[in-house]
């Protein structure tokens, strides 16, 4: 197990390295000084010139990029532009709202996700399986920032039951959690229907039957495990996803995480914030790739044996 997981963990590093690759070289090319954007109408071009200097903006790409990753690998993702703080202080600061947030919204998925897939597929063509498919369909296809204003001005404006936006308390989290949470229950929900029915036509189910178990403990105990292991999949992807920052979601709700900071930074072109936020995001969703093929080995005992043979 600790093999893989290191071996998973030196796999991402090129990965890692070639999207913060990218992503500084697309920052670098678009249109705009982020100095002149910073001091606006204030300064003179010479002091605009020697700014840019102190800031090391003037060396060539490549010298700026090599200083980027060695500074990030000591844990210094540089000082925002705009704000002039630390980067890595910014996004840390951020953090817990996103994390309080992802939280909410992850358990709101698979208390509505997983229960609606198990329904569907036990109850297959019946009308809780058009409803429940029905509903998930509706949480993947809307729009989350469609879905989040309509919420507002059902819940919020017009009954008043919830606040519009902010973050001042746990009232503050239902509505953006369950926008969060709708649309990764969707997601949830289809692949725990499809991946159950496929389990449940093996032979190993009939021959549970035939021994007559009561339908309940051959699902729970025969078919749901091996069900679950595509679905913990998408589930740790997703968490990491909404641990990364939801930037629709925090934007609208005022919620002030790490995708809320990641769009000031891009109307503000503050490429220190920027790079340090999307290379903060890429890590966590590697992170969450990897905690998705260990809970692999837990979920199936085969891909443990398959693990030891390949050690």
């Amino acid at each position: 197990m600790l093999m893989f997981a290191i071996r998973r963990i030196l796999v991402s590093i090129p990965v890692l390295i070639g999207i913060t690759a990218i992503l500084f070289v697309m920052l670098n090319v678009v249109p705009g000084d982020p100095v002149a954007l910073m001091m606006k109408e204030h300064a003179s071009a010479e002091v605009i010139e020697r700014i840019r200097g102190q800031m090391h903006l003037d060396d060539p790409l490549i010298t700026r990029y090599l200083r980027f990753l060695w500074d990030a690998l000591h844990g210094d993702l540089g000082t925002s532009i705009k704000l002039n703080r630390s980067v890595t202080t910014l996004i840390l600061t951020a953090f817990p709202a996103t994390l309080l947030l992802a939280a909410c919204a992850a358990v709101v998925s698979w208390i509505i996700g997983i229960p609606a897939g198990i329904l569907s597929a036990v109850r297959r063509d019946s009308f809780l399986d058009h409803f429940f498919m029905g509903f998930s369909l509706l949480g993947v296809s809307m729009p989350i920032f469609w879905s989040a204003l309509l919420l507002q001005y059902i819940f919020a404006l017009k009954l008043k039951w919830l606040p519009v936006s902010g973050f001042y308390g746990w009232k503050y989290l239902i509505l953006p959690a369950i926008v969060l949470g709708w649309s990764s229950a969707g997601v949830i929900a289809r692949l725990t229907r499809s991946s159950l029915l496929e389990v449940m036509r093996h032979d190993y189910i009939r021959t549970a039957r035939a021994k007559g178990l009561r339908e309940l403990r051959v699902i729970s105990r025969h078919a749901l495990k091996n069900a679950l292991i595509p679905v913990v999949t998408i589930m740790a992807i997703q968490v990491a996803t909404l641990l990364s920052g939801a930037v629709i979601t925090e934007a609208i709700f005022g919620i002030p995480g790490v995708g809320r900071i990641s769009v000031n930074a891009i109307q503000s072109r503050d490429m220190p914030l920027l790079q340090g936020s999307v290379l903060f995001a890429t890590a966590l969703v590697i992170l969450g790739n990897l905690i998705a093929d260990i809970l692999y080995s837990v979920l199936d005992p085969r891909i443990r044996s398959q693990m030891k043979k390949d050690a």
